[in-house]
C-alpha cells in the first residue's frame, strides 16, 4: 500500500479524507470521545513537518437525515467546527475553518494555506451530492489539493464522492494515510497471518447484522462465541423458551444451517448459557440470572449470565488470534454491564500472554474504552461497518479507489 511516507510533502497542499465523524455532547455539543482524531494525526503532521499544507475534509453524523422540523439543516448539530479547537490543540498547528465545503471562501483559504497549516472543510454530508458519488461534486473538490490522502477508513466501504470517487482525478497522487495502512494491515494479520487458536467473539442485537461475517468467520475460526441480543434468535432456534427477549423469528432457520455448518467445520460455536434477565428495558428494572433453556414470559435477556462469562472467558484466554465485534448485553447500563466486561478483561489478558486481538470498531471500541482496555489490547479499529464489510470478504471503494492507477 502506497502510503503517505511515499512522497514529500514539501511545497504541497494535501487534501485529506479524514474520519472526524466524532461523538458529541447533545447539549454543549463538545467531543466526548477525540479517537479517530488523534488517530489522523500522525499523518497530518507528516504532511506538515515536510513543509505541506493539509485541507481536511470529513462528514460528521447524517445532517440529511435528522433535518430541523422546518426541514432545513441543522447545522450546529453537525457542523465541523467543533473539531477545531481540538485539531489546533493536538497538532499545534494554525487551524483555519471553512464554513462551506465549497464556495468562494473554501477557494480563497485553500489557496492562501501556508506550509505548516491546516483548513478544516465544512462537514461534506450537508449535501446530497456526496453520499451520491457524484463525479461534479467530486472534481470541485479535488481542485483545493495537489495530493489525495485516504485516512477515513471508517467510510472506506462507502462508494462516496470524498472517499472514493475523487480518487481519479489524482492520478499517480494519492495515497494512504496512516490510519488506513494500520487497519488494513491489521485485518490482514487477523483473516491471513492467523495463529491458533482463532477465536471471533460476535455479538450486537441483530442475526442479519452480522450474517456474511458469521458465514465467513466459520470458514476460518476454531472457536465463534455469539453474545448479546442476536443469541437469543440462535437459542430460540434452538427449541429454548426466550421470554420476551429480541427474536428474529425469519431468522430461525438460518441460525440453525449456522450452527449445522459449524458442526461440520469442527468449529466450537458458543451460545451462552444463561442471561442476566430484566422484567423492562431499564437500567431499573427488576433483574436475575436465569438460565438459558426457560426464560420466563415477561422477562428479556440484556446480558450473557456469569455462567456465560466464564465460559468465554476460558476459550478466550486460551486463544492466539482473537477478533471482537460486538457487545455481550447491553453494557451502556451498569446493571447489564458484566458480561462484555468479562470478556474485556478475558481478551486484555490473553493479549498479555501474546495473543493478537483486533478490536472491531463501533460497540466493542466504545466498551473497550469504557473500562479502560484500549491499550491493554492489539489494536482498536476505527471503523466498525468497512472492517465488517472486509471481513465479509468485499472490496472496500475507499481502498480500490488509491489502488487504481
Amino acid at each position: 500500500m502506497k502510503t503517505v511516507d511515499a512522497i514529500n510533502f514539501a511545497g504541497k497542499k494535501a487534501l485529506v479524507r479524514v474520519d472526524f465523524n466524532v461523538p458529541l455532547d447533545k447539549k454543549t455539543l463538545e467531543i466526548t470521545d477525540d479517537a479517530r482524531i488523534k488517530a489522523t494525526i500522525p499523518t497530518i503532521k507528516k504532511i506538515l513537518n515536510d513543509g505541506g499544507s493539509c485541507i481536511l475534509m470529513s462528514h460528521l453524523g447524517r445532517p440529511l437525515k435528522k433535518l430541523k422540523e422546518d426541514g432545513s439543516l441543522d447545522i450546529e448539530k453537525h457542523t465541523l467546527k467543533h473539531t477545531v479547537s481540538r485539531t489546533a490543540e493536538l497538532t499545534g498547528a494554525t487551524v483555519h475553518f471553512a464554513d462551506d465545503c465549497l464556495g468562494e471562501e473554501a477557494a480563497a483559504l485553500s489557496n492562501n494555506l501556508q506550509p505548516g497549516e491546516i483548513l478544516i472543510l465544512e462537514n461534506l454530508r450537508f449535501y446530497k451530492e456526496e453520499e451520491k458519488g457524484d463525479p461534479g461534486f467530486a472534481e470541485r473538490l479535488s481542485k483545493y489539493g495537489d495530493v489525495y490522502v485516504n485516512d477515513a477508513f471508517g467510510t472506506a466501504h462507502r462508494a462516496h464522492a470524498s472517499t472514493a470517487v475523487i480518487a481519479q482525478f489524482f492520478p499517480g497522487a494519492k495515497c494512504f494515510g496512516y490510519v488506513m495502512a494500520k487497519e488494513v494491515a491489521n485485518a490482514k494479520k487477523v483473516m491471513n497471518e492467523t495463529v491458533r487458536p482463532f477465536t471471533a467473539i460476535t455479538g450486537g442485537a441483530k442475526v442479519s447484522d452480522k450474517l456474511l461475517i458469521l458465514e465467513n468467520l466459520i470458514d476460518k475460526v476454531d472457536n465463534l462465541i455469539i453474545g448479546g441480543g442476536m443469541a437469543y434468535t440462535f437459542l430460540k432456534a434452538m427449541g429454548y423458551e426466550i421470554g420476551s427477549s429480541l427474536c428474529e423469528e425469519d431468522r430461525l432457520s438460518l441460525c440453525l444451517s449456522l450452527i449445522d455448518k459449524a458442526k461440520a467445520k469442527g468449529v466450537n460455536l458458543m451460545l451462552p448459557v444463561d442471561s442476566v434477565v430484566a422484567d423492562a428495558f431499564s437500567n431499573e428494572a427488576n433483574a436475575k440470572v436465569c438460565d438459558n433453556k426457560q426464560i420466563e414470559s415477561g422477562w428479556m435477556g440484556l446480558d450473557i449470565g456469569p455462567a456465560a462469562a466464564h465460559d468465554y472467558a476460558n476459550v478466550i484466554k486460551q486463544s492466539k488470534t482473537i477478533l471482537w465485534n460486538g457487545p455481550m448485553g447491553v453494557f451502556e447500563m451498569s446493571s447489564f454491564e458484566n458480561g462484555t466486561k468479562q470478556v474485556a478483561i478475558a481478551v486484555a489478558e490473553a493479549t498479555e500472554n501474546g495473543a493478537f486481538s483486533l478490536i472491531g470498531g463501533g460497540d466493542s471500541a466504545a466498551a473497550v474504552a469504557k473500562f479502560g482496555f484500549e491499550n491493554k489490547v492489539s489494536y482498536v479499529s476505527t471503523g466498525g461497518g468497512a472492517l465488517l464489510e472486509y471481513f465479509e470478504g468485499k472490496e472496500l471503494p475507499g481502498i480500490q479507489a488509491i489502488l487504481t492507477n
